[in-house]
């Protein structure tokens, strides 16, 4: 529990600071490739120093293909590590918001925040859970290939450049989703944020309404969750499973 409340608050801070680097440029390629290039440090403080992420437990599913993980295990340990990042990113998306970062470029950070995790509340279903799967592969790939490295200098770089292009793709991670919807929905109680991001970006009362704790579980953590799973479980781990299988008999 403890070390998923870690790992969630490392991936909040990847989170809020890639958020806080590209909220005023208005060229979308540019602000993702800003973005792509702060986001990886949540994943380099989980590996450095300590985290369960959902997104990377996943693989456990590889032990359960060789028998040395029991499915009930593997389901009370995702359950937990789920539940733990959620709450570690709830509390640093608050104390963020506690900060006053939001009032950066005259509130614009904070509607910039209200935006982001609109959007992700009012992605299609079919859509999220594709994105989701996506994610997966890049941050699982990431977690092997900082596995391989044999030096902190090659860890570095190995989770860098896969996590970079899953933010530059725009693709849906479960884990940072619960820093960046909760925190919309904090930015939301400010009405100056609110203003700001009615006269910014066009958004009316009743679309900034959909914003709340139901759509974020609903409409984002469902299937962005169910995506994750298949992306790690099958597009990774089970693959990985098949193409080694006949070593791992000999063994």
């Amino acid at each position: 529990i403890l070390l998923g409340i870690m790992a969630g608050m490392f991936i909040a801070g990847g989170a809020s600071a890639s958020s806080t680097a590209m909220h005023a440029i208005g060229n979308v390629g540019l602000a993702r490739f800003v973005a792509g290039a702060i986001f990886p440090v949540g994943l380099m403080m989980i590996v450095f120093i300590g985290g369960e992420l959902f997104t990377g437990d996943c693989m456990m599913i590889f032990g359960v293909f060789t028998k040395k993980v029991k499915v009930v295990d593997l389901v009370r340990v995702l359950i937990t590590v789920w539940i733990s990042n959620l709450v570690g990113s709830v509390i640093f998306a608050y104390l963020v918001y506690a900060s006053g970062q939001y009032n950066y470029t005259n509130g614009l950070l904070g509607a910039f925040t209200i935006k982001v995790a609109l959007g992700k509340c009012t992605i299609p279903f079919g859509t999220a859970f594709a994105s989701g799967i996506l994610c997966n592969i890049f941050v699982c790939g990431a977690v092997l290939m900082g596995s391989a490295a044999k030096d902190a200098g090659g860890k570095v770089w190995a989770i860098f450049f896969p996590i970079m292009a899953f933010v530059v793709s725009g693709y849906e991670h479960c884990v940072a989703n619960m820093y960046y919807i909760p925190a919309g929905i904090f930015a939301k109680s400010n009405p100056a944020y609110v203003q700001t991001a009615m006269e910014t970006y066009g958004f009316t009362e009743d679309q900034i309404a959909n914003l709340n704790w139901g759509s974020f579980f609903i409409n984002s953590s469902i299937p962005v969750t169910l995506g994750n799973i298949v992306g790690g479980m099958i597009f990774i781990s089970l693959l990985l499973y098949l193409v080694h299988k006949s070593s791992l008999e000999e063994k």
